[in-house]
């Protein structure tokens, strides 16, 4: 037995519904026009007489970010009101039919937020090797020989290149007589 269909006009709240799931990707866009105002007007009302070196100064990559920030959003807001769609999800490596692995990102904020709390009581060089290691290990890795020797590394490398090379103080913490 069928059931006989009935052709009724849409309600105008459906319509609108309907038009507004069509067209999700808008949503991208304000958000892509909203951060590039924040950071365009972060960037317009830094005060950045003390620090002004020469003719390219902090403002100029935060500028050019907020601007290119605006122009992605307006070119895919065009692009979306054309017709335009973000492709489905899709990849050889992607399984779309598993669920997401809360544990390993779980472990992830935990590794950051952990060293975000240490940073200024052990210092940039121990709390990033922290968060290398424990990235590591949140990701998969279990080589305990060779993890924290890279990790150490890689942080100990990291702050020597922001603090003594770029200019940019880290907090050396215990270790701030030995570097």
């Amino acid at each position: 037995m069928t059931t006989p269909t009935t052709d009724l006009p849409a309600t105008p709240a459906e319509e609108r519904r309907s038009w507004l799931r069509d067209h999700s990707e808008l949503g991208v866009c304000v958000l892509l026009l909203a951060l590039g105002l924040l950071v365009l007007t972060d960037a317009l009302t830094m005060d950045v007489e003390i620090t002004q070196r020469g003719p390219v100064g902090p403002k100029t990559v935060p500028i050019v970010v907020g601007i290119g920030l605006l122009v992605i959003a307006a070119l895919l807001a065009v692009d979306v009101l054309r017709g335009g769609h973000g492709e489905a999800e899709g990849g050889e490596d992607i399984d779309l039919s598993e669920p997401a692995d809360w544990r390993t990102v779980l472990l992830l904020a935990g590794v950051f937020l952990g060293s975000a709390v240490l940073i200024e009581p052990v210092g940039f060089p121990i709390a990033g090797a922290l968060l290398f290691w424990g990235a590591a290990f949140a990701l998969g890795s279990r080589r305990l020989d060779r993890d924290p020797l890279i990790a150490a590394v890689l942080s100990l490398a990291t702050y020597v290149i922001f603090n003594n090379l770029l200019g940019v103080p880290l907090p050396g913490g215990p270790l701030m007589g030995v570097l």
